[in-house]
């Protein structure tokens, strides 16, 4: 919960730096508030921006839906730090937890369910968290994650800003702590269809999608791995990782082919155990 201008200075350029310091000064930052150790603002710029920022995640583990693309993290998530070091937001997790404490059960899981039954990726993780296997395919997966990419700019093919893939990270998260590595590897490989179909189209915000390219192509190749005494899901694997490396985004394809060695080394050498 330490944010010190040395600590934000570590996650962003010089210039960026003073950019945030700036914008803090300015007022820009029009919403603020935490529960626990997460962050949510409202940082004003060329149009309002989203942040949010984990104050205790090595790094903080910033995002923002502004389409900066240079090293390190953007001015908004700069400001919002520096105004955490200076001034940091009231907690609401101690009210969060009051009302639900007092919260009559009945009304709590009817309130709880409306939400689920309207809300699906809240669903989503519902079932991931009470130990459901995902019942949702890759290409179902994968079409409510092209479907960001088609309203993230519906007027245009290109795609300037980032998009925000929290919700399937965190699903395929869940999955992999629970041990549920074939429901894990099939999020992460929607992930890794989706983000490989559209890279394309991208023209902007170029690190964000590159890294989100790599996290699920790395989260893939490890749930599969994990996934032991299935010969059949590696050797599917691989194939898959081998045609994707020909027929995929041409500057993606290292990428897919040093994943399908990566795996058929892993599943070689679990096979000689």
């Amino acid at each position: 919960m330490d944010v010190t201008e040395d600590a934000v200075r570590d996650i962003c350029t010089d210039a960026v730096f003073e950019r945030g310091e700036r914008y803090r000064g300015e007022g820009r930052i029009r919403e603020i508030h935490r529960v626990d150790t997460t962050v949510t603002a409202v940082v004003s710029g060329s149009r309002q921006y989203d942040v949010r920022v984990d104050l205790a995640t090595d790094g903080f583990a910033p995002w923002c839906d502004c389409p900066y693309d240079g090293p390190g993290a953007c001015k908004h998530v700069a400001a919002v730090l520096l105004e955490c070091g200076d001034d940091p937001p009231p907690d609401d997790g101690d009210r969060l937890d009051a009302a639900l404490d007092g919260a009559d059960v009945d009304e709590l899981r009817a309130f709880l369910r409306e939400e689920l039954a309207t809300d699906a990726d809240l669903r989503d993780r519902f079932l991931a968290r009470v130990g459901e296997p995902t019942k949702r395919s890759v290409d179902e997966l994968r079409t409510s994650i092209n479907r960001r990419f088609e309203e993230t700019n519906p007027e245009y093919h290109v795609v300037f800003e980032p998009i925000d893939f929290t919700h399937w990270f965190d699903l395929a998260n869940e999955y992999h702590e629970q041990g549920r590595y074939a429901s894990a590897a099939t999020v992460y490989r929607a992930l890794t269809e989706s983000l490989d179909e559209n890279m394309e189209r991208v023209d902007g915000a170029y690190d964000h999608f590159s890294r989100a390219f790599s996290r699920a192509l790395d989260g893939y190749v490890d749930c599969v791995a994990a996934t032991e005494r299935d010969a059949d899901a590696a050797t599917d694997a691989v194939e898959f990782l081998t045609e994707r490396a020909t027929s995929g985004t041409p500057f993606l394809a290292e990428h897919f082919e040093k994943a399908a060695v990566e795996l058929q080394q892993k599943a070689d050498e679990q096979s000689c155990k």
